[in-house]
């Protein structure tokens, strides 16, 4: 995506269509040319605004000032004064109390245009993914130079300092983890990428691999010699077979052109890298099951403690880390920790990848800065929404949470989703509108987590049978208001007693039902009605 000086949104929804948006637009496009600015400023679309009083409503960044009710007569003095003069045009900017407090967050997000910023996929769709020296002479293999002249730990210190978290769902310090393998005694280590990537909805691990696999080759060197290790393996979906034709080929060229092996590049460290392709389990993407199926052994979750960190792959120190998390670790190597904090939030500096899909206009995969919103995702990468209005997304896939129309401003980041009770989740957004049923969603999400379950522990595998069994009956009428509180205890059951990750999440879907959608769920209990009339209601 082109870089653009500024980036204006106009709310364009039902409320402001009805108050002159359209004619807005006009207005902006013919004053940019006007001004000549066109080339410069890019402008796109929202969905409406909390507040009718400031609609039409229109946003400018990177400084993140509001103005509104805008009106075409307004639009020549805004675009003259603002992106013209670089001025902000007090006369126009929001006044009503309600719309100011729900925007003065943004004011705040340094770093956080709205604007794709690629560092993951900067090179991906660039060079050919065959080729280690188009790799090379894209600056790709820079990183490991300079790690080979500093001391492992003065390595893991640039990672603490730049606050990457990680990107496979739960967000934990990725440079605490490293120090935890690094200080594990044992001569033996292992560093682990998980690509198995198997949440509904999520295939950005996939395009990083296929499109630049030498980068995650340099990440996993770099960690390698950071945490004390002198061998890899990639755990790969099975079901992507590109990327594992990607990244073997990768590796076969890397150890021909000496940066994997034995004595790399006659520095005195070694490593070697190993690729197992699973075989469509979702547990293994569990990382103690997925050192099982390393191991040769049956996909089950192990008991924690002990952790990967200290008793991983083969009873050895293992680092276990995201596609994307390890896509991070060369720029940051690079171009250093200060470069990475200066993008994304304070909590959670950098990007993040996500893929996009359902009732927008436009599907895909995108890389924008933490601290951007679902209405902003929504308006410019979405392209707004097809029909109806936005009604929830789901963030992360199957085990991820649903976020209501409500919580649309809130900054995506890891620490701002946890203070509203919601989880980032891996990055798939699935944007659902009215014409949607929560019932019907929680139904077949409850049905996919029964089908997925290792069964190894009760609480998961009786749990999962139990909530399928109350939404299938809610969702054809049969449901009473008792089961509706079964459900909820069933819910926290899996999630405090449940062995692993897929069991302990597999009830988030129905705790933000009922926080946030209980009225539409008892619709279907006492008035035998389904409002977005999709469930049956046979009852």
């Amino acid at each position: 995506m082109k870089k653009y000086r500024s980036m204006v949104l106009i709310s364009n929804g039902d409320s402001s269509q009805s108050k002159g948006s359209e004619a807005v637009i006009e207005a902006i496009h013919q004053a940019l040319n006007k001004y000549d600015l066109a080339s410069e400023v890019y402008v796109t679309n929202i969905p409406d605004s909390g507040s009718p009083k400031a609609q039409p409503l229109v946003i400018i960044y990177p400084e993140a000032v509001a103005y509104g009710p805008i009106h075409a007569e307004d639009v020549d003095f805004l675009v003259s004064e603002h992106l013209y003069k670089g001025r902000v045009a007090e006369s126009l900017r929001v006044n009503d109390p309600f719309e100011i407090k729900r925007i003065a967050w943004l004011v705040q997000r340094t770093g956080t245009m709205p604007a794709e910023n690629r560092v993951v996929l900067e090179y991906v769709g660039v060079i050919d993914p065959t080729s280690i020296n188009d790799f090379l002479t894209h600056d790709g293999g820079q990183a490991f130079p300079i790690v080979i002249e500093m001391k492992p730990q003065e390595v893991i210190d640039i990672i603490k300092k730049s606050g990457l978290r990680g990107r496979g769902g739960a967000g934990f310090p990725v440079g605490v983890k490293w120090q935890a393998v690094r200080d594990a005694p044992g001569d033996k280590k292992y560093i682990v990428c998980n690509a198995d990537e198997s949440e509904p909805g999520t295939f950005k691990d996939r395009v990083i691999l296929e499109g630049n696999p030498f980068s995650m080759i340099e990440a996993m060197l770099i960690a390698g010699y950071a945490c004390g290790a002198d061998e890899g393996y990639i755990y790969i979906r099975g079901e992507y077979h590109d990327a594992l034709e990607k990244i073997t080929n990768a590796i076969k060229a890397a150890k021909e052109f000496g940066v994997l092996g034995q004595n790399i590049l006659k520095t005195g460290f070694s490593f070697d890298i190993h690729v197992h392709s699973g075989a469509g389990a979702y547990i293994c993407g569990e990382e103690t099951a997925l050192l099982a199926s390393i191991e040769g052994k049956r996909g089950e979750p192990r008991s924690k403690p002990p952790y990967p960190t200290t008793n991983g792959l083969w009873g050895k120190p293992t680092l276990i880390n995201n596609v994307e998390t390890l896509g991070n670790i060369p720029p940051i190597i690079h171009n250093g920790p200060e470069w990475f904090r200066s993008i994304g939030t304070t909590s959670s500096p950098g990007t993040k990848v996500y893929t996009i899909l359902g009732n927008v206009n436009r599907t895909g995969l995108m890389e924008v800065p933490m601290g951007i919103t679902l209405r902003e995702v929504i308006g410019i990468y979405g392209k707004g929404m097809k029909g109806g209005a936005f009604k929830f997304a789901q963030t992360g896939g199957s085990s991820g949470s649903i976020i209501p129309a409500i919580l649309q401003d809130t900054p995506m980041d890891f620490d701002s989703y946890r203070n509203v009770g919601v989880a980032l989740g891996s990055g798939a957004l699935l944007i659902c509108d009215d014409s949607n049923c929560i019932v019907d969603c929680v139904r077949v999400l409850m049905k996919f987590f029964k089908v997925e379950s290792c069964g190894k522990c009760v609480p998961c595998r009786i749990g999962t049978e139990q909530t399928l069994q109350i939404m299938t009956d809610i969702s054809e009428g049969r449901g009473t208001m008792e089961q509706l509180e079964q459900l909820d205890l069933l819910r926290k059951g899996m999630e405090q007693l449940s062995n692993c990750g897929l069991g302990q999440t597999a009830g988030t879907p129905i705790k933000n039902m009922l926080e946030h959608f209980r009225a539409e769920v008892e619709a279907h209990i006492k008035l035998g009605v389904c409002p977005a009339g999709v469930c049956a209601m046979e009852g």
